[in-house]
């Protein structure tokens, strides 16, 4: 079994709302000195097998098909 992870975030330029009212929000709770702050998606999948190559580029295809919005969203796959 191999078991991944996969996160999804919004590429540099494109507008991130909810990021700039979490960003506000942790001001308004007093968390000085918080930068910009973007907020993505985390995907935590197991692959039956023990072939990582194959696994990789199985999530991949899963990112390009339905995880992510490619247009507007970068992904990365991370194997454990």
């Amino acid at each position: 079994m191999i078991k991944a992870r996969i996160v999804v975030t919004l590429k540099n330029g494109v507008l991130d709302p909810q990021g700039k009212a979490i960003e506000g929000a942790l001001g308004h709770l007093g968390f000085d000195g918080v930068g910009q702050v973007r907020q993505g998606k985390v995907f935590d999948v197991q692959i039956k097998g023990d072939d990582t190559d194959a696994a990789r580029a199985q999530l991949s295809d899963m990112c390009e098909k339905l995880l992510a919005n490619t247009v507007i969203e970068n992904y990365s796959v991370e194997i454990a």
